[in-house]
């Protein structure tokens, strides 16, 4: 066997395996950007459930301001997010705050019997659901992603194409912990 069609050969596999990987990185980072759209069509459509969710409860617990003023200011966050991280924390906030409303409407038996009630209910549990998967189909995305990014011989094409490894869309510290109600006379 002659050399020089040795080089050529090994110079054409190394070729396409960098082609093959640079393609690979671009896939995943548009799935990626796919994800994340996921997320923010679920997050627009929890945005515009609350506005009738909190409209209902205000009708039985005029009293309850103050969890009105957090469901809304927590809405009002996440409309007006723009980075991952940013996201992230506002959906945080507005899921604690949802958590107190609902809390709320468990002292009221006449609103949760309410079948307008009942069903914003169910919409929001399902686009909690949708949230979650759309959050997960994201990772896992990102992971596959990152590993490709982070593995050799990959990582070295993947740096001088300029691809950085992508974060993880995690819940935040405040959205693990229980929500506290108390119940206090004005």
């Amino acid at each position: 066997m002659n050399p020089l069609y040795i080089a050529i050969g090994a110079g054409v596999v190394i070729v396409l395996y960098v082609v093959a990987t640079y393609n690979k990185l671009v896939t995943l980072k548009n799935r990626i950007k796919e994800a994340f759209s996921g997320i923010d069509v679920q997050l627009k459509r929890r945005i515009d459930l609350i506005p009738n969710l909190v409209e209902t409860v205000k009708g039985y617990a005029k009293h309850e301001k103050q969890v009105f003023t957090q469901v809304t200011e927590a809405r009002t966050a996440l409309m007006g997010a723009k980075s991952l991280d940013q996201k992230a924390e506002a959906d945080d906030m507005l899921t604690g705050a949802l958590k107190s409303l609902f809390a709320v409407a468990e002292a009221y038996p006449d609103l949760k019997a309410n079948a307008n009630f009942q069903e914003l209910q169910r919409q929001l549990e399902d686009t909690e659901d949708k949230i979650a998967y759309s959050r997960q189909f994201y990772n896992t995305n990102v992971l596959d992603f990152n590993t490709l990014v982070g593995v050799f011989p990959s990582n070295l094409f993947a740096g001088v194409f300029g691809f950085k490894e992508e974060p993880f869309f995690e819940a935040q510290p405040t959205e693990r912990e229980h929500v506290k109600v108390s119940f206090e006379e004005k």
